[in-house]
């Protein structure tokens, strides 16, 4: 009776194994076409929410207006280029040169790098704002798989304008703001289509992390980045591609 116990649990577990396989590989079947899917939808519509904007709601309130790519003033296109991603209309989604530097940084034990010179790319914010979800700790390394997995499918389905229209409508620039016409509304009391390239600068300048680099009123960090800003923006302004991208 033993012998015959034995035989039935050693067929069985197979068996067992076998539908684990299944139903793993059906999950992400599943997660892999509805993620396509979204991003698909999502390169004609603007996301209805995402997992920063609930989370922030809830905590602050959530003011949010998507417009157009052509509401949105050269400007502001302009200064995110040039403080986020001097190399975003020439990558694929990652920057190589930045993560190299971030890394001999570390190396050499540095207290903080230059300003702009973080290694997330637009195009990788964007992911992440879009798909995924903020913070720091393990979270972060957890989010890192499917981060680089959506940012090569908007780099390959969205395209670089599809991609800036978004980061800036869904970026956040204040407790509860999100996008630029509201960041503009809130803080300059315009449309984002007419601001001027110090209040594009000066908005920009708050990432990137909005809560505390506030606008108006103006924080230390603002008032001091912006007007590198304003010159980074002066000497890219001129690239061909670049402007291809600013406007549109």
């Amino acid at each position: 009776m033993a012998t015959a116990n034995k035989s039935r649990s050693s067929r069985n577990k197979p068996t067992f194994l076998r539908r684990v396989w299944r139903f793993t590989k059906r999950l992400f079947l599943f997660m892999f076409l509805s993620s396509l899917i979204y991003v698909i939808v999502c390169r004609w519509v603007m996301p209805p929410i995402t997992i920063t904007q609930i989370s922030n709601g809830i905590s602050y309130g959530l003011k949010r207006e998507y417009v157009s790519k052509e509401n949105i003033s050269p400007n502001v296109r302009l200064a995110a280029i040039a403080s986020e991603d001097q190399l975003f209309p020439d990558h694929y989604g990652f920057d190589f040169q930045a993560i190299e530097k971030s890394l001999t940084a570390k190396k050499k034990k540095k207290k903080r790098l230059p300003a702009g010179a973080g290694t997330s790319t637009i195009s990788q914010q964007t992911a992440k704002n879009i798909f995924l979800w903020q913070g720091e700790g393990i979270g972060k390394y957890i989010r890192k798989v499917p981060e680089v997995y959506f940012t090569l499918l908007i780099e390959l389905i969205w395209g670089k304008q599809r991609i800036l229209e978004v980061y800036l409508n869904t970026i956040e620039m204040g407790q509860g703001i999100f996008g630029i016409e509201a960041a503009s509304q809130t803080y300059f009391n315009k449309p984002a289509k007419e601001l001027t390239r110090q209040q594009a600068a000066m908005i920009i300048a708050c990432l990137p992390n909005p809560k505390k680099f506030t606008v108006v009123p103006e924080s230390g960090r603002v008032a001091w980045r912006y007007p590198q800003i304003l010159r980074e923006m002066h000497n890219i302004e001129d690239d061909d591609d670049v402007h291809a991208l600013v406007v549109p």
